[in-house]
């Protein structure tokens, strides 16, 4: 799946709705401007062109349930893979010296050989000692955590010792048949801070054309997720703070101290997502569900499948290569934008417009 679509799926704001579409010619009218001043005939050309590409989202459509499931059928040769990546990280099984060899380049060789180097004139002798009865790889999921800005911006400094424990994430894809979902899965080792092992973000999915505008189609889209409880053990919980406040009684003048335990920011509020409003949603809210959205999406198609090249860096390389790459797009379009501009005066009303 490309990058457009990776980031239209991760957009929010499904409408829903099974009803069957019918083209609405005066709404059509509005949006392309000087529609009237085409000649009828064009008109119901033009007509014609919007139901073949209605036709043409409706296709798309039913290709992405397809695509859908063979992630589905993936999902389940990955697994072995994820599931030993486990093992390995939690120290659960030590890999063979055949299963640790790599090859890389004499450069990389190098690199690493001189950082070996250092640190071992830097290491201290307890250290060394240390490392030694260390198991698998510590902290594994916290460092990867950390080097995804996107995540990084959620941690809290109370959330690491939680992140510690964290053993695996997952995902798993909806059954054939079902509507369209997948579920992250964060497994955790026993702690003195929640009685979970394993917890869970659902994010529902749509994979077919708004009724209220099919044409926008671009293929499918998180509408919704669902969080799960978190069993804290008592003064664990880190998504609140106790807070002391004192109250003068208004007769008697006597002051007294009440405590009350108010929200904080913390990594692990993403279990408790906010929903959108009946009424609709303001900009600060509909960001936040997009943010959310955007992040389920990217622990899905990142984060999951390339976990150890965010733990050494690599990964991030290629971010900020897409990064610089949308950059220089953008600044083309700003450049193009004032050009416009420029050719302001030239501009010919006649001239039909379809965006």
């Amino acid at each position: 799946m490309d990058r457009k679509n990776e980031k239209s799926e991760a957009k929010g704001g499904g409408k829903g709705g099974n009803k069957p579409f019918q083209l609405d010619k005066h709404e059509i009218i509005e949006r392309i401007p000087n529609f009237h001043l085409l000649p009828k005939p064009v008109k119901r050309r033009v007509y014609a062109l919007k139901r073949l590409q209605l036709q043409s989202a409706n296709i798309e459509a039913k290709f992405y349930e397809e695509v859908h499931e063979l992630e589905r059928k993936y999902a389940g040769l990955y697994q072995p893979v994820y599931d030993k990546r486990r093992e390995i990280v939690s120290g659960a099984v030590e890999p063979t010296d055949e299963e640790c060899e790599w090859h890389s380049d004499q450069e990389e060789d190098d690199l690493a050989e001189n950082l070996q180097k250092k640190a071992a004139l830097e290491e201290k002798p307890a250290d060394s000692a240390d490392s030694v009865d260390q198991k698998g790889v510590p902290d594994f999921w916290l460092t990867v955590f950390k080097h995804v800005d996107l995540l990084g911006e959620m941690l809290q400094e109370h959330d690491e010792p939680i992140l510690k424990h964290l053993q695996n994430v997952t995902v798993k894809f909806s059954e054939p048949g079902k509507p369209m979902t997948f579920t992250l899965e964060f497994h955790f080792e026993s702690n003195s801070y929640f009685s979970n092992t394993l917890l869970t973000k659902v994010y529902h999915m749509k994979s077919e054309p708004d009724n209220n505008d099919p044409l926008s189609f671009e293929g499918p889209e998180i509408v919704d997720c669902e969080g799960c409880k978190i069993d804290w053990h008592k003064g664990k919980d880190v998504t609140v703070k106790v807070v002391k406040k004192k109250q003068k009684h208004k007769g008697r003048g006597t002051i007294r101290t009440v405590t009350k335990e108010v929200p904080q920011e913390s990594f692990f509020n993403f279990f408790n997502p906010v929903k959108a409003s009946p009424e609709g949603m303001d900009e600060e809210l509909d960001f936040t569900i997009a943010t959310d959205f955007e992040i389920g999406h990217f622990f899905r198609e990142r984060v999951i499948p390339r976990a150890v090249l965010y733990f050494t860096g690599e990964a991030l390389e290629d971010d900020e290569s897409f990064e610089e790459e949308d950059l220089e797009e953008g600044e083309e379009e700003d450049l193009d934008e004032e050009g416009d501009e420029e050719e302001e005066g030239d501009f010919d009303p006649t001239v039909i417009r379809v965006s």
